[in-house]
């Protein structure tokens, strides 16, 4: 095995080392910056959720309190005022939802999926918990679902959602008696959940991570081609020269021109060894004749 292809090999070992290790944390910081930026999307529409539901509690309801009486106003519903904020949202993005999950909700269309009751239930079994990150494979792609446990903290809630003969009874009428109802002070009864598609981030990231590999082993082949010239009139052809003019001496052979290489690297350093040594042999071999 020549010195040439002793040098690529090692080059190549390293390389594919080097290639691999670049590739997995590339790959992993990629996706990692793919997911942050799905999750800081999904925190704003949270905060967008939050900042409807605060303003109908706090604007809304009072002014359609004595409307109540009479009518039952689903413009009044916090959790009603949030999800509506975020139709316009889907006309364009339906992959963007927010839903508020609860296991016994008034509105059935509220009910918790299975996935989503695991989130609740999730949240009930630790307290202390306020936040809840998932990820799902659904038809549509991955998805990265926000989830934020939903508890009874105020008593006015318990106005509606108590007692059922503590009910308005234009609610009832129009939901009935055995949904959203019963719920307790303290008690986590849903989640609120906003799910964001994380397609567009995680193929933006991985056509970054093409581009990088493609690149990277675009330079490690220009380095590579550059390396073996350097190698070939550096060291090879030097060597090469220097062992054919041993040959022709060790042979016997006269008038073999000396190989004078001008620099003050190792090469040159080995020529000026061996024309001394060459010069030496010579004269030792006079001797000898002699």
């Amino acid at each position: 095995m020549g010195l040439r292809m002793k040098f690529n090999l090692v080059l190549l070992l390293a390389f594919a080392i080097g290639l691999a290790l670049a590739g997995y944390l590339s790959d992993q910081i990629l996706k990692q910056n793919a997911r942050e930026e799905v999750l800081q999307s999904a925190r704003i529409m949270m905060e967008s959720a939050l900042g409807a539901r605060a303003y109908t509690v706090q604007r809304i309801q009072p002014l359609l309190t004595l409307q109540m009486k009479r009518e039952f106003r689903p413009e009044t519903v916090a959790a009603f005022a949030a999800a509506q904020s975020f139709q316009a949202l889907r006309t364009k993005f339906p992959d963007y939802t927010y839903k508020e999950a609860a296991l016994n909700p008034t509105n059935p269309s509220d009910r918790a999926s299975d996935w989503e009751a695991d989130i609740i239930q999730e949240f009930r079994n630790n307290a202390e918990r306020k936040e809840l990150i998932v990820e799902r494979d659904t038809p549509t792609g991955r998805m990265l679902n926000l989830a934020r446990p939903l508890g009874i903290y105020n008593e006015g809630c318990l106005t509606c959602h108590g007692k059922i003969e503590d009910a308005p009874k234009t609610m009832t009428d129009i939901y009935g008696v055995n949904n959203g109802l019963g719920w307790k002070m303290n008690e986590i009864i849903g989640a609120q959940v906003v799910t964001v598609p994380m397609t567009v981030p995680l193929a933006r990231a991985q056509q970054t991570f093409t581009t990088f590999m493609i690149l990277l082993g675009g330079v490690f082949v220009l380095l590579l081609a550059l390396l073996n010239i350097l190698l070939h009139f550096v060291v090879i052809r030097p060597v090469v020269r220097m062992a054919a003019i041993a040959t022709e001496v060790s042979m016997g052979k006269p008038d073999v021109p000396e190989y004078i290489r001008q620099g003050s690297d190792e090469i040159a350093s080995l020529s000026q060894s061996f024309n001394r040594m060459r010069l030496s042999l010579e004269n030792a071999m006079k001797m000898l004749g002699e």
